[in-house]
This record gives C-alpha cells, sequence and structure tokens, in this order.
C-alpha cells in the first residue's frame, strides 16, 4: 500500500514530542481521564461516579506490560462507570476503557447519555486490548475496539508501516480535534490541521464515521501505540504555487463554506483553500444581515484581494470594479 511521492509534495513534517504532546493536550480536553490504579483501600462504588476511582489493590505490571507486549486479548468484567467511560478488572488487572474504545458506542459523542448508556455494561465481560499502559502514573486503558483484531497484529502492523507510506483505513471517531482511523489493528489519528490544505471548522464536515479512506502515515510512536496520520499530504500543496494559479487580482469560482457576522469564508473551485470575503467587501449586505444574502453552498465569483502563501491565507472580494 506504499505510495510514491510527487515533485510537488510538501516535505514530510517533523513530528516530535511536542506535537505528540499537544495532540495528548487537546485530547484530555475532551474526555474523562484514566482512573488511577493504586494500592489505597477505598470502597468501589458501582454507580456513575463524576471522578476518578482507585481500587483495593495494586495492579500487576508485569501482567500488563506482557499483555501489551504481545498484542494480547484479555476477558474483563465492568466494574462499574464513570463519565468517560468504563472500570473493568479480573485476577490482577484493573483498568479503564474509555467510551471511544467501546464498539457500540465509538462516535456517539454527541448524542451519548452517559449514565444510561454506560450503566447496561456494568456485570458484563469484555474483550480487550491494553492499549496504555504506564505504570509511574498508574494508568491502564484497555480497549474493545483494539481487541476485534487478532493477537499480535499490532506488531505486525507497526513493522509493516512507515512514514510517507500511503494506506487505507476505516473511520471510527470523530472529534474536534481530529480523526481516529483503524489501520486494521493500529489506530491512527488524523489531526485537524492534517485533514486539509484549506480551513477545516470541524472534521465532521469532510469526513464520516464508518467510512474508508485513504491516509498518509506522518510518524510512528509504537512505545505509545500512536500513529500520526494525513490526508492533505495525498494532495500536492495548492499554496506552493498559489502565486501563478491565483495570483492577486484574478477571479475565481468559488463556493461559500461559512457564513458568520463579519464576513464569509469561501472555498475556490478546484484548488481545497480557503479565504476570507470580509464583510465590507461584500456589496450585497449593505443594510442586511449577511445570513439573508450569502448561505453555505451558494456558488459565487471572487476576486484575490490579497494572499499570503506562506502563512496559508488569502483574502477575496466579491466587488469587481
Amino acid at each position: 500500500m506504499a505510495g510514491g511521492k510527487s515533485k510537488n509534495e510538501s516535505p514530510m513534517p517533523v513530528i516530535d514530542d511536542g506535537w505528540w504532546a499537544s495532540v495528548l493536550a487537546e485530547e484530555s480536553r475532551f474526555s474523562q481521564p484514566a482512573p488511577r490504579f493504586v494500592e489505597s483501600k477505598p470502597e468501589v462504588r458501582q454507580e456513575a461516579r463524576p471522578e476518578p476511582v482507585e481500587k483495593k489493590s495494586s495492579v500487576n505490571w508485569n501482567q500488563v506490560k506482557e499483555l501489551y507486549m504481545n498484542d494480547g486479548i484479555v476477558d474483563l468484567m465492568v466494574t462499574g462507570h464513570n463519565r468517560g467511560g468504563l472500570l473493568v478488572e479480573g485476577d490482577g488487572l484493573y483498568g479503564f476503557v474509555p467510551f471511544s474504545h467501546l464498539v457500540e458506542l465509538a462516535g456517539r459523542v454527541d448524542t451519548l447519555d452517559r449514565d444510561q448508556d454506560l450503566e447496561p455494561y456494568v456485570g458484563k465481560h469484555l474483550r480487550l486490548k491494553v492499549i496504555e499502559c504506564v505504570p509511574e502514573d498508574g494508568r491502564v486503558v484497555f480497549s474493545e475496539r483494539a481487541a476485534q483484531s487478532e493477537p499480535g497484529k499490532r506488531a505486525e502492523l507497526f513493522h509493516s508501516l512507515h512514514a510517507g507510506q500511503n494506506v487505507k483505513g476505516l473511520v471510527t471517531n470523530i472529534t474536534d480535534f481530529g480523526v481516529f482511523v483503524d489501520l486494521g489493528g493500529v489506530e491512527g489519528l488524523i489531526h485537524i490541521s492534517e485533514i486539509s490544505w484549506g480551513r477545516v471548522s470541524h472534521p465532521s464536515q469532510l469526513v464520516k464515521l464508518g467510512s474508508s479512506i485513504d491516509v498518509q502515515v506522518l510518524d510512528l510512536a509504537p512505545e505509545r501505540c500512536r500513529v500520526a496520520l494525513s490526508m492533505k499530504r495525498l494532495q500536492p500543496n495548492p499554496w506552493l504555487n498559489a502565486e501563478k494559479d491565483f495570483p492577486v487580482d484574478s477571479i475565481k469560482p468559488a463556493v461559500i463554506t461559512s457564513v458568520l457576522s463579519y464576513g464569509a469564508f469561501a472555498r475556490l473551485d478546484g484548488f481545497g483553500v480557503e479565504g476570507l470575503i470580509h464583510v465590507s467587501e461584500i456589496p450585497q449586505a449593505e443594510g442586511k444581515l449577511l445570513k439573508e444574502v450569502l448561505h453555505e453552498g451558494d456558488a459565487v465569483q471572487v476576486r484575490v484581494l490579497h494572499l499570503d502563501a506562506s502563512h496559508q491565507r488569502m483574502g477575496f472580494s466579491m466587488k469587481f470594479e
């Protein structure tokens, strides 16, 4: 599934610890932290709890590490839940399953009733894989989705994947900050900045849950079970030839993508890049609300007013005289 590079393609970005840290920071803003499991002994309640829960016993870290390294599958019972997901345990193993890693609930962040949808899991057994193991932080995170692939598949995939490779995957979850894609046993993330060369208000505008998509591998972090992916790098970077393809004062066909109080964003046909039409550059808007004269999806003609290709920014006008 490897793909070649075109001469117009942007060089591969350097994905360092700072990139991953920023992604993880964003992810933590939108999800309940996994509980820590330590040797203190508070009572474990079975109903929903807004706070992380501590277990009565210490975790068998050797067993957890072995499961993680061997990509093994384990059967654990659900003992409770909080707003972030399920608490599970069995035979010296204690951990947490984020709701986004439950097969039936993935992608339902907007419609999920946490108590109502998670409560039926209590007392059930789930087939799970360890996807995060951090003894120093007391974190053990399991995934039901990852357990859909056979044992050892993760290690096999990490061995076969490399930066710059083009692969297919299945969209398993869409969040404010990006799209999670199952590559057949390994889950990767397309950060919102890597979805399109144009502006993206929300990933759901361009990607649908459950769809099969083409992506490019940007970076691999096997020790964290993380894969950075991109959609936009499958296409040539339109900003590289911006001054030639859509120079200042050129008139181009475009489509309105969003209408705001101060102006509207429009995407150039055939290029996939967006620019802002300030309200002062829309003659039809004089004396009216902008949403009365422009709507998402409207086909318009725009004049390139200014261009800053190095920062991937552009301004349009709908005044032609």
